[in-house]
């Protein structure tokens, strides 16, 4: 009886801490909306690539709005409302009224961003979307055909987008984009010869984060630091950790 009495409590206690030795619940999957309509860079394809290693290595489910290149809607787009962070890679569709006022009532309410390549001139009848949300400052490009080293910022060397970036050469064609909002913090440069651009940047928009790389071909997408890049830069815009270790 005494034995028995003994091990209740220890038993008890084994309990106890096997229940605190519990990994605690995983939060809900990031909601992200993939906004796609930049046929030049086959956005579709690469935000569809982009879904699916959200999808399988991290805890986030991504819903489409796939649209047309220069297109007059962007199909699906109420989407917007229930996401936690919205992923734009678009090129100057012209929205009708009613879709324009819900991407403007998006970032009017702070609400996470993340810009990609053609982002900066995504809507042809709001131009503003560029120096207003994302405080960039796109003046065109410099000519096909030099490659762009990708450089993080000494500066920026610690900030949780450049986790696991290294630098990299990318094809794209480097965009003219010198003369940011004040409050962007550059996180890259881009370098071709006789020129330096800023390429991606993040700032804080009615008290929301935003997060835009002026990158995005699909050789970029096939480039483990700039994907890497992006993934953080969705998680960091909605203010949740990233993974260290992706699961299988």
């Amino acid at each position: 009886m005494r034995i028995a009495g003994l091990l209740m409590p220890m038993m008890l206690f084994v309990a106890l801490c096997s229940l605190s030795a519990e990994a605690p619940p995983k939060p809900p999957p990031l909601k992200v909306c993939l906004v796609s309509a930049s046929a030049e860079y086959k956005s579709d394809q690469s935000l569809a690539d982009l879904q699916k290693l959200l999808e399988s290595r991290y805890n986030a489910a991504c819903s489409r709005v796939f649209g047309a290149d220069q297109g007059d809607k962007l199909p699906n787009l109420e989407a917007l409302d229930g996401c936690d962070v919205v992923v734009i890679f678009a090129r100057r569709v012209t929205l009708p009224p009613e879709q324009l006022e819900r991407v403007k009532k998006y970032c009017a309410a702070g609400r996470p961003i993340v810009g990609l390549r053609t982002a900066s001139h995504a809507f042809q009848n709001w131009p503003e979307f560029d120096k207003e949300v994302l405080g960039g400052n796109y003046q065109m490009h410099y000519g096909v055909g030099p490659t762009t080293r990708f450089e993080p910022a000494d500066k920026a060397k610690d900030h949780p987008i450049l986790a696991g970036v290294k630098p990299f050469t990318s094809a794209s064609s480097l965009y003219k984009n010198t003369g940011l909002a004040s409050d962007c913090e550059v996180l890259a440069t881009g370098s071709i010869p006789d020129h330096t651009e800023p390429v991606a940047w993040t700032r804080v928009q009615h008290g929301g984060r935003v997060f835009y790389t002026s990158l995005g071909s699909p050789a970029d997408f096939q480039e483990p630091s700039f994907v890497r890049m992006v993934v953080n830069g969705i998680f960091w815009a909605a203010k949740r950790p990233v993974l260290s270790e992706p699961r299988p």
